[in-house]
């Protein structure tokens, strides 16, 4: 046991540098295994915790276009057990709301505000006095609208309404959990009474009614749904949100960044181990004579054995222990990023999952131990009397005659390349594992760092592939808030005369049913009713910029194009056809084409507008006029002149504008989480590599200090190590370039196409993918660069004795 406990102590005190890194690596490991736990769990647990203490809503219903009577609907849903129904909200739409003078482009359901409190969807104050109703020329803003725009409370906003704009003073701002999410463009208005019957008494068209249920049991939802429609004779045929859609916009940045960072942590880990076998497997051979000695002596394999795993067992705990208390601030920064909207002032977000740390920590620690006990074992293997006479085995000895009587060099054609190339190659060649663990490296870092900027790159550049992720990819939307203002025919002319217009048509989002359908298999429950979103063109989709990635748009009275989400659900395909409720007439369409879109997750649909009879598009505020130019980059000019003269009706902004508003928030959650992610990565591979340069160094002194002594400088035998780890590094950079681009985005696809993105819209800019690889390279040359310092410190003498 003294013997074990002498080589525990001489292991730990002779290899500082090299523990010291084993270390990191576990640490680095734990760290981003944990934060990635941490981070998908609490975003799950914060977000139910707060819908339960809000007695949130499963399900956000909105009685539009007045096809079901809504007192009649409140008292139905009144009357049923186990469901809890909120008061009958009426609202009005409008769009956008203007603070210190800037536009903010979102749908604004001004709602009515019943005296509180709700019975669903109670309202959490994050800033201002609680009150039980706004006070007369304030409103209440919710914490999404409030945080990502800079609006405080004391601060006034303005809303444009038909007969002009209105100001009214910000004296609350909540937490509205149905409205609250990241992403979002829409966000309820919470207004007085008075205000509300003010404003909108003389604007044209009739109040709109909100309403939200809770079921006891939410899996028993469709139960209801049936009952109602045996009641009414028809499904519901308005919009219905889902508690699927409410809570995933919430959870999907949170999963995508933790995804990630597990695929990454468990890729760090298995470096982690590879390298902690390299180092257990290099030690034992170049200790293979002393080993032999101790044996000898009569020390067992199992003493031996106990003393590498007591080794990292210690460096594993030191690693681990700061790893997972480092985890719980780094997720803490991540999750209060994605969920600021659930955030108050008057408390923090109370972070949980610590439990599931402690469990990540002990399983590294297991997998560290049994990765040492494996390589170790190779220590049984010594034999005494052999390892004393070749410091080797006798196979091993064997080979190495073998090869230093040939003449492997001139076999290669090594003696055509010049010296410092040779002597470099020869550096990577002789040292197989070694090699191998840098190439993955180097791999993986390049995969790594090329997959992030991809990713980023993309999201900022979604303008370009807009029509890919569900959205037009028109250049202008122009929306009117003033239809008594309007002269559509007016508009029309003026668009028509304008040389520098291609073309413009008009569209407009409604809502409809796909009715529930037997099934074929008598072992499978029915398919339900579907509530989803359905987009009417009144002019062509295609000319709009709307893709689909299979078939094609819809082009006459009986054709739809159906989202990805509801081709999987309903298993419908090109050709199939189906049965729509549209304003509560039923319709057979049949299913032209197939597209991806983030909105809606993909429940959602395109008609024509000949599907529906007597529809007079252009002169309704709930519509949109998509307008396409010659030469896009005049489109900011073309906006402005048509705000200028069509100001009182209605409201131009350029596509750009529009997607900005929604992504620019998912970049800036996306900058942090990956940044960290790819400095990791860089300083673990500049490290590992050193540290594996250093015990070739080490193993290969005799062979330098004779370089040095036949005149050859150390500057160029750095320089030739270094050549040697850049060519190395140079072909694992070009394979990282192809993981990142083609596998890793497969893995976030998979996570992703239950937010309707089977296919992620990448945009490969090339200008930029190169140099972020060049990065990998740079970390290992310089790593390397860095382990040979010990050649130009060390005369050639002492490299020779040792």
């Amino acid at each position: 046991m003294n013997a074990v406990w002498t080589l525990f102590r001489s292991n730990v005190r002779t290899k500082k540098l090299q523990n010291g890194l084993t270390t990191l690596l576990i640490l680095l490991s734990a760290l981003m295994l944990s934060t990635s736990v941490i981070v998908i769990s609490n975003t799950q647990n914060l977000f139910t915790d707060m819908h339960n203490k809000t007695n949130g809503s499963h399900q956000i219903l909105t009685l539009e276009r007045g096809l079901h009577d809504p007192k009649q609907f409140k008292q139905w849903w009144d009357e049923q057990q186990g469901v809890t129904a909120s008061e009958l909200m009426p609202y009005r739409n409008l769009s956008g709301i203007i603070h210190q003078g800037k536009e903010i482009n979102k749908t604004l359901y001004m709602m009515d505000t019943p005296k509180l409190p709700f019975k669903v969807d109670k309202l959490v104050w994050a800033q201002g006095e609680e009150r039980s109703t706004p006070e007369a020329g304030t409103v209440w803003i919710p914490t999404s609208l409030s945080y990502s725009n800079g609006i405080n409370v004391g601060d006034k906003v303005s809303f444009k309404t038909g007969q002009g704009i209105f100001e009214l003073k910000v004296a609350g701002v909540v937490v509205d959990i149905p409205y609250g999410a990241p992403f979002t463009t829409n966000a309820r208005i919470w207004m007085n009474s008075q205000d509300y019957e003010k404003q909108f008494q003389s604007m044209q068209g009739k109040d709109m009614y909100m309403m939200g249920l809770r079921f006891a049991d939410y899996d028993a939802n469709t139960q209801y749904w049936k009952l109602f429609e045996q009641k009414f004779g028809t499904p519901n045929l308005e919009s219905k949100d889902s508690f699927e859609s409410i809570f995933s916009f919430y959870l999907i940045m949170n999963k995508m960044i933790g995804f990630v960072m597990i695929f990454l942590g468990v890729v760090m880990l298995l470096v982690a181990l590879f390298t902690i076998g390299f180092t257990i497997s290099d030690a034992i051979l170049a200790n293979y004579r002393t080993i032999g000695i101790l044996k000898s002596c009569g020390l067992s394999s199992a003493g031996i054995i106990a003393t590498y795993m007591s080794q990292y067992a210690l460096l594993s705990i030191v690693g681990i222990i700061p790893g997972l208390t480092s985890s719980h601030f780094l997720s803490k920064i991540i999750v209060e990023s994605s969920l600021s909207s659930l955030k108050t002032s008057r408390s923090n977000l109370a972070m949980q999952g610590n439990v599931m740390a402690i469990v990540v920590g002990i399983s590294v620690f297991l997998l560290v131990i049994l990765c040492v006990l494996i390589y170790a074992n190779k220590a049984r293997s010594v034999q005494p009397v052999q390892a004393i006479r070749y410091g080797m085995s006798e196979m091993d000895n064997s080979k190495r005659t073998r090869r230093l009587s040939t003449d492997g060099t001139h076999q290669l054609g090594f003696d055509r390349f010049p010296v410092m190339l040779t002597i470099g190659f020869r550096n990577v060649l002789k040292n197989v594992k070694s090699s191998l663990l840098m190439l993955v490296l180097t791999t993986i870092t390049s995969a790594v760092l090329v997959f992030g900027f991809v990713l980023l790159y993309s999201i900022i550049a979604i303008p370009k592939t807009a029509s890919l992720w569900g959205y037009d990819n028109s250049n202008i939307a122009v929306t009117i808030f003033n239809e008594s203002a309007f002269s559509h025919n007016q508009f029309e002319k003026d668009m028509r005369s304008d040389p520098r217009i291609k073309n413009f048509g008009w569209y407009k989002y409604i809502s409809g049913v796909i009715a529930s359908e037997k099934s074929e298999d008598s072992g499978t429950a029915d398919a339900p009713s579907m509530n989803v979103y359905i987009s009417v063109a009144g002019g062509s989709y295609d000319q709009a910029g709307f893709s689909v990635f299979k078939g094609t748009n819809p082009q006459h009275k009986n054709e739809i194009a159906i989202g990805v989400n509801i081709s999987k659900k309903l298993n419908k395909d090109i050709g199939d056809v189906m049965e729509v409720y549209i304003n509560g007439k039923k319709h057979s369409l049949m299913v032209t084409g197939i597209y991806q879109s983030i909105a809606n997750m993909s429940y959602s649909a395109r008609i024509t507008a000949d599907v529906i009879s007597g529809e007079n598009f252009g002169n309704s505020n709930d519509e949109v006029c998509f307008v396409n130019l010659h030469d896009s980059t005049q489109s900011d000019q073309v906006v402005r002149e048509i705000n200028e003269q069509y100001k009182e009706a209605l409201s131009a902004v350029t596509q750009k504008t529009l997607i900005d508003s929604v992504f620019t928030e998912a970049v800036g959650m996306l900058i942090l989480p990956m940044s960290i992610m790819d400095l990791i990565f860089i300083v673990v591979t500049c490290i590992i590599i050193y540290s594996t340069c250093r015990i070739n160094i080490r193993k290969e002194s005799k062979t330098y200090g004779i370089y040095k002594s036949i005149g050859m400088t150390a500057n160029r035998i750095r320089m030739s190590v270094a050549m040697g780890i850049a060519a190395l590094s140079v072909i694992g950079a070009i394979i990282g370039i192809c993981a990142g681009i083609y596998i890793l985005p497969i893995i976030l696809e998979q996570i992703l196409a239950d937010y309707g993105i089977v296919k992620l819209p990448l945009v490969m800019h090339w200008g930029g993918i190169l140099p972020i690889a060049f990065i990998s390279i740079v970390s290992a040359v310089f790593g390397s660069w860095l382990s040979t310092r010990v050649i130009a410190k060390t005369a050639p003498r002492i490299l020779v004795i040792e």
